[in-house]
């Protein structure tokens, strides 16, 4: 995300002293339900309106952004450790092509040897 992008969620909540009130529990239950109005959008439906779409999508990225400022997270950091964890539970040669859970994957690569 930019760092202007940053800097406006960040001055958004402090212009309106709500810095308090972001706990990280209190953010993590605010990711949750604006991940589950992201989810009612597909509710029935595998189309939804883009433009509800984006808005829940949003509200989901500016909690996340808040929580990193809590907890004071890099994003970048975070990510890229996270990738190296995926990366080495889901490798190419096993998960090209499958939505297979990484223990399926571990089974299957163990009844082949």
């Amino acid at each position: 995300m930019k760092e202007e992008t940053i800097a406006r969620i960040r001055r958004f909540s402090a212009d309106r002293d709500w810095g308090q009130y972001h706990t990280p529990a209190n953010i993590v239950k605010s990711i949750s339900i604006e991940a589950a109005e992201l989810l009612e959008c597909y509710q029935w439906s595998d189309e939804a309106d883009l433009e509800h779409v984006k808005e829940e999508l949003a509200d989901v990225i500016v909690y996340c952004q808040n929580m990193l400022d809590v907890l004071n997270l890099d994003v970048d950091e975070i990510v890229n450790s996270k990738m190296t964890k995926n990366e080495a539970k889901y490798p190419v040669e096993l998960a090209r092509g499958s939505s297979a859970k990484y223990t399926e994957l571990k089974a299957k690569s163990r009844n082949k040897t």
